[in-house]
């Protein structure tokens, strides 16, 4: 699980350096009070960087575990924080949802940003273990 999620995050973060990613981006970032106030004062190629930069980091920090238990177990929380801050998107973003037989549905936006909550638990749980391996009990 690990070392899954860690691949999750470099591999995503690096993609995010793209201009696609930079887009497929923009109605996420653009509802969201937190991120909209940071894509106006950087603008979308910074703030893309940012969570880029971010993201890997995050994903070699949890790697890191047989090396640095402690700071794998930063980079867990780390990742653990950045997915709830990307499923509050799904309360954020309009583009979420759709109508469906007058139910509100999930959109296929909305079904990649409920996959987070996977990986807010995977994050918790890699956390916990190298916080054991840390020393924390």
């Amino acid at each position: 699980m690990r070392y899954g999620l860690a691949t999750v995050f470099v591999w995503v973060g690096g993609l995010k350096f793209t201009e696609y990613e930079i887009q497929n981006a923009e109605p996420l970032v653009t509802h969201s009070p937190l991120t909209s106030v940071l894509r106006r004062r950087l603008g979308a190629r910074k703030l893309g960087r940012m969570v880029a930069i971010s993201q890997v980091a995050l994903g070699a920090l949890i790697a890191a575990k047989p090396l640095a238990p402690r700071a794998s177990a930063l980079g867990s929380l780390g990742a653990a924080g950045m997915m709830v801050g990307t499923l509050s998107f799904l309360v954020t973003t309009p583009e979420a949802w759709q109508e469906g037989h007058g139910v509100p549905q999930l959109s296929v936006l909305g079904e990649a940003l409920l996959k987070d909550g996977v990986l807010l638990g995977a994050s918790l749980l890699t956390a916990a273990d190298a916080l054991r391996a840390a020393g924390f009990r």
